[in-house]
C-alpha cells in the first residue's frame, strides 16, 4: 500500500517542493494527501487546490497539520511528513512530526545548526522514528556504482579525492530582485544559517565525497569567500581536506562561475586505479587505470554492482538522471518504512539513503568550514560527531 505523505513548504514559487512531488510519485510509493505549503495561509490553500487535496487537509500551519494529522484515524493520518522549507524552518516541524508519531523526509542540511542537528538526532532515538534527508546526488546509479567499486578493494588504498560544485547563478547580486526568492533567502544568514555556498552546495559535495569514499573527514583548511558586492554570506570558497586512512582531497564550491550550471564532479585516485563521476554525465562512470584502457561503466550495464542495479529503472541507454536520483531516496526510505510496518529487516539497498548521521556531519562541515575560513590558524579539527 501507498504511504500517505504531507508536506510542510514547498507552495506555489517554491522550486524544491514541486521536485519532492515529483520525486515521491514516480514509483507509486507515496500518495500525498495533507500539506501546509506556506506560512500564508492563503496560499498554502491555492497550492492545496492545485493540486487537488480535500480542502480540510490543506493547513494554515505546520502545527496545525501535524496536530489535526495525528488527531485522525490511524487508517487516514499521514504517515510521512515531507519538510521543504528554507533551512531555519526544518528543525521545529521535523522535531515535532518525530514526537508526534510521523517518519520524516526533510531537505538539506538537516538543520540551521549543528546544535539543532544534535538535539534533533537525540529525539530520532528517543521516538524510535525514522528520518532520510535528500542528498540527491547519493541516488544516483553510478554513483552507487563508484561506492561499490571502491568498497571492494579495487582502486587500492585511496590516496587523493577531487569534488568540485560550480554554479553561476549567483555571479550577480540577485537577491536585489525581489521577485527571487531563491536568491533571497539563501543568502540570508537569518534564514540560511552561517554559510552561503558552503551550506547550499557544499554539503552536498562534502556528502559526495564522504559516502563514495567511506572515508571521515578530519581535519580541514578553508579559503572561504564573498565575491559579489553587498552580498552577506560566502559565495565562492575552497577547502584542503585530510581524510581518515591518510588520503587527502580537495573540495570547490562556488555560486559566482558565471555560465557554469551544476556540473557536480567527484574524483578518486587510489594505489591501483581512479575514477571520474560527474552530473552532467551521470550515467557514465569513468575508471582508470595505470597498465590499461581507461573504461566506461554505464547506467544499466548487466556488469554494474547489486546497489547501482537496485536504483536503476530502465535499460541501459536510456538516460535516468536528478529525478531519478531524487526518486531512488524517497524509493528506498518507503521499501524500508514498509518491511518495519510488516515485521521484516530490510536489505542494504534498502537502507541506502542519507539520514540523520549525514545530517550531523553535514552541519559539522559548514560550522568547521566556516570557522577555518575565518581563522588564522587555518588548519582546523573536525568535531566528533556521534548519531
Amino acid at each position: 500500500m501507498k504511504l500517505r505523505l504531507g508536506m510542510i513548504g514547498g507552495g506555489q514559487g517554491a522550486f524544491i517542493g514541486a521536485v519532492h512531488r515529483l520525486a515521491a510519485a514516480l514509483d507509486g510509493q507515496y500518495e500525498l494527501v495533507a500539506g501546509a505549503f506556506s506560512s500564508n495561509p492563503d496560499t498554502s490553500r491555492a497550492t492545496g487546490r492545485e493540486l487537488g487535496l480535500a480542502p480540510e487537509r490543506v493547513y494554515g500551519s505546520f502545527q496545525e497539520l501535524i496536530e489535526q494529522e495525528k488527531a485522525r484515524p490511524e487508517s487516514e493520518r499521514v504517515q510521512v511528513i515531507s519538510i521543504v522549507t528554507p533551512n531555519y524552518l526544518h528543525f521545529a516541524p521535523a522535531k515535532l512530526a518525530l514526537e508526534s508519531g510521523f517518519d520524516v523526509v526533510v531537505d538539506k542540511p538537516i538543520t540551521f545548526s549543528l546544535a539543532e542537528a544534535r538535539e534533533l538526532a537525540a529525539v530520532l532515538k528517543a521516538t524510535g522514528r525514522h528520518l532520510a534527508l535528500t542528498h540527491t546526488y547519493t541516488g544516483y546509479p553510478m554513483v552507487k556504482e563508484a561506492k561499490a567499486l571502491v568498497a571492494s578493494g579495487a582502486l587500492g588504498q585511496i590516496r587523493k579525492v577531487y569534488v568540485e560544485y560550480p554554479q553561476g547563478w549567483l555571479s550577480t547580486f540577485a537577491e536585489g530582485d525581489s521577485g527571487n526568492k531563491q536568491a533571497g533567502w539563501r543568502t540570508d544568514p537569518s534564514k540560511s544559517g552561517i554559510a552561503g555556498a558552503m551550506g547550499d552546495i557544499g554539503t552536498h559535495a562534502f556528502n559526495l565525497l564522504e559516502y563514495v569514499t567511506g572515508l571521515q573527514v578530519e581535519k580541514l583548511c578553508a579559503d572561504i569567500n564573498t565575491v559579489v558586492p553587498g552580498r552577506q554570506l560566502d559565495d565562492d570558497g575552497a577547502v584542503l581536506l585530510r581524510l581518515s586512512g591518510g588520503a587527502s582531497g580537495v573540495l570547490v564550491a562556488t555560486q559566482v562561475a558565471a555560465g557554469a550550471e551544476n556540473n557536480l564532479r567527484l574524483r578518486v585516485y587510489g594505489t591501483l586505479g581512479g575514477l571520474d563521476w560527474q552530473q552532467e554525465d551521470n550515467n557514465s562512470l569513468v575508471v582508470r587505470w595505470p597498465d590499461r584502457p581507461a573504461e566506461t561503466r554505464r547506467t544499466g550495464g548487466a556488469y554494474v554492482s547489486a546497489a547501482a542495479a537496485h536504483n536503476t529503472r530502465v535499460p541501459a541507454g536510456h538516460p535516468e538522471g536528478y529525478l531519478e536520483a531524487f526518486a531512488n531516496i524517497y524509493r528506498n526510505f518507503a521499501l524500508t518504512l514498509q518491511a518495519a510496518h510488516a515485521g521484516q529487516a530490510a536489505t542494504p539497498e534498502m537502507r541506502d539513503y542519507p539520514g540523520i548521521a549525514d545530517g550531523l556531519r553535514g552541519m559539522a562541515f559548514i560550522e568547521t568550514v566556516i570557522a577555518s575560513g575565518r581563522s588564522e590558524q587555518k588548519w582546523t579539527d573536525f568535531p566528533t560527531i556521534e548519531s
